[in-house]
């Protein structure tokens, strides 16, 4: 059982923030590690790395993955591509993040794919929808992008989104706007869309939230903190940013349907979201789309993230999902 927070404890702590006076935040660089791209991989990860702007006014990037045996061989079979965003409640972290690099590292490698991992601009300087903004304009700038690892090593017409955390979130607003202009994004083809423990939230409180509200890893204080920052400002968390049960059209949905979009919903009861990830996958099959729930015991928001005995056990349902396309 985790231990209570104390009511006293500022919680832009527990983000890795400090409130200033006149409302602006400042991130401590020591709260997440960061890495830069390699030419030259760890043995224990061999997968190269280089960083290519995507949108230099915005400042917005992205840092690509390639399996370091595909690049040290001929290309017989050109692999899957994964859009990846990643997490940290729109508020923190970056393609940079330590965190989300080795979780990078282990997915390319072992499926194997070349991952695009988007760096979009954060909250509260930029509050949503510019994360979704940024997400959508990734998917536009992939199908122009030369870079040789893109052209000789990429199969366009087999490419998935996939984010943790806020990046789940951006999938399904992303996801949402990708499926009504699918002919501007050729020649890229979606096949399916990965949640892994997205984040979302809404004014009532889950049965889940409220047995995990103190949660060491993820309590809700540090949720709330996130979506204060977030959303736009004078809305409250049944905004459809956060609320998924709010906005959705089922028009929109029919089409994903349509596309022959296969869906994944990665989620563990120890997760303070875990009911928000079961009503999504209720949601999606209540509207006849393809939708596999993959839900473990125990866990912790991220906790794949951190262990890499988990991450290969995701990595192999990951695999055997892009595999079935």
């Amino acid at each position: 059982m985790s231990s209570p927070i104390d009511s006293h404890v500022d919680p832009y702590s527990y983000v890795g923030m400090i409130r200033n006076p006149d409302g602006s935040i400042t991130r401590k660089p020591e709260f997440l590690p960061t890495a830069p791209p390699s030419y030259k991989p760890d043995p224990n990860f061999p997968v190269l790395t280089k960083d290519i702007p995507i949108n230099l006014e915005k400042n917005t990037w992205a840092r690509l993955y390639l399996p370091e045996n595909e690049f040290n061989s001929f290309p017989t079979k050109k692999l899957p591509l994964i859009i990846y965003y990643h997490g940290g409640g729109f508020i923190l972290c970056s393609p940079t993040s330590l965190v989300f690099q080795n979780f990078c590292f282990w997915i390319a490698n072992q499926i194997p794919a070349v991952i695009v991992s988007v760096g979009y601009r954060l909250a509260p300087e930029h509050r949503l929808p510019a994360a979704y903004d940024d997400g959508m304009e990734a998917l536009h700038w992939i199908k122009t992008i030369t870079d040789v690892w893109m052209t000789k090593y990429v199969d366009l017409s087999k490419y998935f989104l996939m984010g943790t955390s806020a990046g789940g979130n951006i999938v399904h607003h992303v996801g949402l706007r990708a499926v009504t202009c699918v002919d501007d994004l050729t020649p890229l083809k979606i096949q399916g869309l990965i949640f892994h423990q997205p984040f979302f939230g809404g004014t009532r409180r889950t049965t889940s939230e409220v047995r995990l509200s103190y949660d060491k890893f993820f309590p809700l204080l540090m949720a709330d903190v996130m979506w204060d920052l977030s959303l736009p400002v004078g809305v409250n968390r049944d905004h459809e940013y956060c609320n998924l049960m709010v906005g959705i059209k089922s028009e929109v949905l029919m089409k994903v349907k349509d596309q022959g979009w296969r869906l994944l919903v990665i989620g563990c009861d120890g997760d303070p979201l875990v009911d928000r990830h079961i009503e999504l996958v209720r949601l999606l099959k209540e509207n006849g789309l393809d939708v596999i729930g993959e839900f473990n015991n125990g866990g912790f928001h991220g906790y794949q993230l951190v262990d890499e005995y988990n991450a290969k056990i995701l990595c192999g349902v990951l695999k055997k999902f892009i595999n079935s396309m």
